[in-house]
């Protein structure tokens, strides 16, 4: 099985900070990290348009399987000490696709203050 990839905006300081926080986590480095700005070609090289990269977190699980947003998080939380738990709770009583419902909802609004000046794409 692969690591859990983990494609995330770099640029964004919320987003940073809390991949930051991930990362110091991951002391055995089962996850790989990558910042779609410093490597787009790897998040086309998945099917993902960087501007939908934009909108919601994306991940690639250990099969290799794409995954967006809360269920991005739930592959985070599978890997990391303190948040294992989690994970196996939300997946136990399901509420993945509730979490989803709400992450949605902050990423729209997270994505229009993020961009409200415009947000251009890296050359790709």
């Amino acid at each position: 099985m692969k690591k859990p990839v983990v494609f995330y905006d770099g640029n964004c300081p919320l987003c940073r900070r809390e991949i930051e926080h991930y990362k110091r986590l991951d002391r055995a480095a089962k996850v790989e990290w990558l910042d779609i700005w410093q490597r787009p070609e790897l998040l086309k090289a998945q099917g993902v348009e960087f501007s939908d990269a934009m909108k919601l977190l994306h991940t690639t699980d250990r099969q290799g399987d794409l995954q967006r947003g809360a269920y991005s998080f739930v592959v985070i939380w599978r890997e990391l000490p303190y948040y294992r738990m989690l994970a196996v709770t939300v997946e136990t009583l399901r509420l993945t696709s509730l979490l989803d419902v709400a992450y949605r909802c902050f990423a729209r609004y997270r994505f229009r203050a993020r961009c409200k000046e415009g947000c251009s794409l890296p050359d790709q």
